[in-house]
């Protein structure tokens, strides 16, 4: 468990299980959020996003918490385990609210509303992302660890037992 993927949508916790792993393991994190945008809320150009996620991919050790569907086969390719939270649409929306208003460290600005186009990408990721999501997991099962966690409860499980 070197070059890790944390993938799920958004208000799911990915971030802070990210952390969770990097406390626990040691591995440098990286946020996509980080890396896309700008503290403006503007973004990087496509461009330069994929030479700086191939420069992290190019090294030994990661964590890479975000999903950004264009690179998602690519970290696949490189990554020897993935977590997936795949959590119910109440329990995102809940995570999403709550971190309004909060500094992060994944994201460069404060959040000061779940906006309608947010919140709608939210309500449809279960439908518009995780078949794709679980079509590549499918296919990059081999030769990597794949977890798929479907509550809290069970990340935090994982969590206390593995650690």
């Amino acid at each position: 468990m070197k070059k890790i993927l944390v993938i799920g949508c958004p208000g799911a916790g990915k971030s802070t299980f990210a952390r969770k792993l990097r406390q626990n393991l040691g591995l440098p994190l990286y946020y996509l959020d980080m890396i896309w945008h700008k503290p403006d809320k503007t973004n990087i150009s496509r461009d330069e996003f994929d030479r700086h996620l191939q420069e992290i991919l190019g090294r030994d050790e990661w964590i890479i918490d975000g999903n950004y569907r264009r690179t998602l086969e690519m970290r696949l390719q490189a990554a020897d385990t993935v977590f997936l939270l795949d959590y119910p649409l109440d329990v995102c929306l809940a995570g999403a609210k709550e971190r309004i208003g909060t500094k992060r460290e994944d994201m460069p600005w404060v959040e000061t509303e779940l906006d309608d186009e947010f919140r709608q990408w939210i309500i449809d990721f279960s439908k518009d992302q995780l078949p794709m999501i679980y079509h590549l997991l499918k296919q990059y099962e081999n030769g990597r660890e794949i977890f798929v966690f479907k509550s809290r409860e069970e990340t935090n499980r994982f969590l206390v037992s593995f650690f």
